[in-house]
């Protein structure tokens, strides 16, 4: 069985979990978007409306700013990036994941990451990198470092989309400026590979 037969297993289960109280609330389970691949996988938080509305991750503005973060080093969600969430069903009003429902959902992660083996994992926000690393560090203190990851991996937390949204100045030592540094540090890491 390839891995992307072995996901499509993984996301059926998915489709079918009532594990925490989301499950009621969700109109889609938003389970992962662009390429299965052995080098680059990012994770994000937890889904927002349109992401819950549409069924796929990083959908709307934050999404379009992500496909452009990429796009200035080369990269695309199409080609190179396979993306997923910390959690697959939105929290009511965008809030926070609650412990519970990230621990229901960290199986399906799990198994993501297991199928998949990146290389590279990017931590898209402060959500995504506290589920992933031990630590009780802000995104800011945390993004631009490299982390070990499952399976050997190296793991970038990098500043939210819709954080550099609400951000938007692009001077020395900004969120978008910190941004632009990670992602150049990220193609290198990406160049780097052997595979």
């Amino acid at each position: 069985m390839d891995m992307e037969q072995e996901l499509e297993e993984v996301k059926e289960k998915c489709l079918h979990c009532e594990r925490c109280p989301l499950c009621k609330s969700r109109t889609n389970i938003v389970f992962s978007s662009g390429v299965p691949n052995h080098k680059l996988m990012l994770i994000g938080e937890a889904p927002g409306y349109y992401e819950d509305m549409q069924g796929e991750p990083f959908v709307g503005k934050a999404g379009q700013l992500l496909d452009k973060i990429f796009a200035s080093v080369g990269l695309s969600r199409q080609k190179d990036v396979y993306i997923c969430n910390t959690i697959k069903c939105r929290p009511p009003n965008n809030r926070d994941p609650l412990p519970e429902e990230k621990s229901a959902c960290r199986e399906f992660l799990n198994s993501q990451i297991e199928i998949l083996k990146p290389k590279i994992i990017l931590l898209c926000g402060r959500v995504a990198a506290t589920s992933m690393i031990d630590t009780t560090l802000g995104i800011t203190k945390l993004r631009g470092r490299w982390y070990d990851g499952p399976n050997g991996c190296k793991m970038m937390p990098i500043f939210h989309p819709s954080y550099l949204l609400r951000n938007d100045s692009h001077a020395r030592y900004s969120p978008k400026w910190y941004m632009w540094q990670d992602i150049k540090a990220i193609r290198k890491a990406y160049d780097a590979l052997t595979d």
